[in-house]
């Protein structure tokens, strides 16, 4: 037996174990061949990637040390008694094999592999071999299958008690557009509830939950999130605590490194989020433009149907708007920025972008037309009435101060430095993708004050030398990277 040690590294969504070179019970050559070993003890066992340390001080002869999310998952108190055993490969990687080979497979082997991947039993090199074989080929069926085995490895929220549970979704890659933080309070104040769960920024300058975390804690486990949808009729929370597709979270993580993201495994991750989360009735957003990730009104009609039919088959009241993708929502590019934007949007201020204003009152209106008190097509006036009467407002204070304070005071980069226009013209387009990276690169969203000021957008005059956005940073090394990359190509092509 081995004593179990905590190490406080933080190996994101990856369990790693930690044995010295000179372990004293076991032969570390018996395990270096696998790459994995799994540890035991009361009944709980935990498979995790095996890293070889000569270090005494990190991890002693008789110590087996786990990272912090191994250590949290295991579940055992730092000094327990363990013992190791070579891993055991799961059963359902055979399945994966024959995805590769061209199988198709059905519900019960699907949920097979998902129910193995969330209990982190897959590497991450078969759980890429299991997302490259379904990028190659998925049937409807499939995804129909992948969905719900997703839904059913997690945790699942009822709400019975409140009728019609509204929410949505963008499929996302357009930067600033922070509808939800808008219309999550318009339909709250409408009486609908919506409890939006949100994810932190993977590949962009800032998720939903990142810009809210500016105004208010996003970190609120399950029962206190019922308890807010039931106070103030809605939220704006960080997905990570309550277990809603877990494996989803698991997926993402080998995908993006991969550059993987195709329509079958998207309307997957979307719709078992959204079903575990309780949702009644949905509106999907779909951007469409030349940056966006989806570049045609073509392939915005095959995501729809997609997305359509497996709705119908899980029993949701689904709905997609298919909206304008070809430039950034709003002026601001990073977590302080959006919400900036956000919040005079709420205000009311004459100032507030009007694109991201028109954009929320639209999807707002969409949703509150599930309501069967309102009648068809009056969505979008009781939306502009809530909004301009401050009631909406009034439902975002309440959500703030319900949820509570942010973890951190978030303020804007003091390094400013401006991107001019190299000719006199007009502003022909914007590239979403050039623009979020030159923010990521500035610190956003890791850096809430981190990202991009836009002062001009498509259509807008401009003479050389005055200025088309501002970077804003808060180190010299992000800021200096975010000029290189921007002096390399702004992203912003002046006619």
């Amino acid at each position: 037996m081995l004593t179990l040690r905590h190490l406080a590294i933080d190996t994101v969504r990856e369990n790693v174990a930690f044995l010295n070179r000179h372990c004293t019970r076991y032969h570390v050559e018996d395990f270096l061949g696998l790459g994995r070993v799994e540890v035991r003890n009361d009944g709980r066992s935990l498979l995790a990637v095996l890293n070889i340390v000569d270090d005494p001080a990190i991890v002693g002869p008789d110590e087996i040390g786990l990272s912090d999310p191994a250590f949290r998952q295991l579940g055992l108190a730092e000094g327990s008694a363990v013992h190791l055993v070579p891993p055991t490969p799961p059963e359902s990687f055979e399945l994966v094999r024959a995805k590769v080979g061209g199988a198709a497979l059905t519900d019960d082997q699907l949920a097979a592999i998902i129910r193995d991947i969330t209990d982190q039993r897959y590497s991450k090199i078969e759980i890429a071999a299991f997302l490259i074989a379904c990028a190659s080929f998925m049937t409807t069926a499939e995804v129909l299958g992948l969905t719900r085995a997703m839904i059913a490895a997690g945790t699942r929220l009822h709400w019975q008690d409140l009728g019609t549970v509204a929410d949505k979704h963008c499929i996302g890659g357009i930067p600033g557009n922070r509808t939800s933080m808008i219309v999550v309070p318009i339909v709250a104040a409408h009486g609908l509830p919506i409890p939006k769960t949100s994810s932190r920024a993977i590949t962009s300058p800032a998720g939903t939950a990142d810009t809210m975390e500016v105004l208010a804690n996003v970190d609120v486990p399950m029962e206190r999130m019922q308890t807010l949808v039931r106070e103030a009729k809605g939220c704006l929370v960080w997905g990570g605590h309550v277990r809603l597709s877990p494996a989803d979270d698991i997926l993402i993580s080998v995908e993006r490194p991969l550059a993987i993201d195709t329509r079958e495994q998207l309307v997957a991750s979307i719709l078992s989020k959204k079903v575990a989360a309780g949702s009644t009735h949905l509106l999907i957003d779909i951007p469409v433009g030349p940056s966006a990730k989806i570049r045609t009104a073509g392939e915005a009609v095959r995501l729809r149907k997609l997305f359509e039919h497996v709705g119908d088959s899980l029993g949701l009241t689904l709905e997609v708007a298919i909206t304008d993708g070809s430039q950034p929502v709003g002026r601001g590019i990073g977590p302080v920025l959006e919400a900036r934007d956000v919040m005079a949007v709420l205000r009311n201020d004459p100032a507030s972008p009007a694109d991201l204003k028109e954009r929320a009152l639209l999807l707002a209106g969409r949703i509150l037309e599930f309501d069967p008190a309102v009648r068809g097509g009056s969505g979008n006036r009781r939306a502009r009435d809530l909004l301009e009467s401050g009631a909406a407002l009034a439902a975002m204070e309440r959500i703030i101060a319900l949820q509570g304070p942010p973890p951190a005071v978030a303020t804007l980069g003091s390094l400013v430095a401006e991107v001019a226009s190299p000719t006199d013209g007009v502003v022909a387009s914007l590239d979403c993708y050039r623009l979020a990276r030159i923010a990521r690169l500035a610190g956003a969203p890791t850096d809430k004050g981190a990202g991009i000021d836009l002062l001009r957008k498509v259509g807008d005059p401009v003479r050389r030398g005055e200025p088309l956005y501002r970077i804003h940073a808060s180190t010299n090394a992000d800021f200096t990277f975010a000029q290189a990359f921007a002096a390399d190509d702004s992203g912003v092509a002046v006619a």
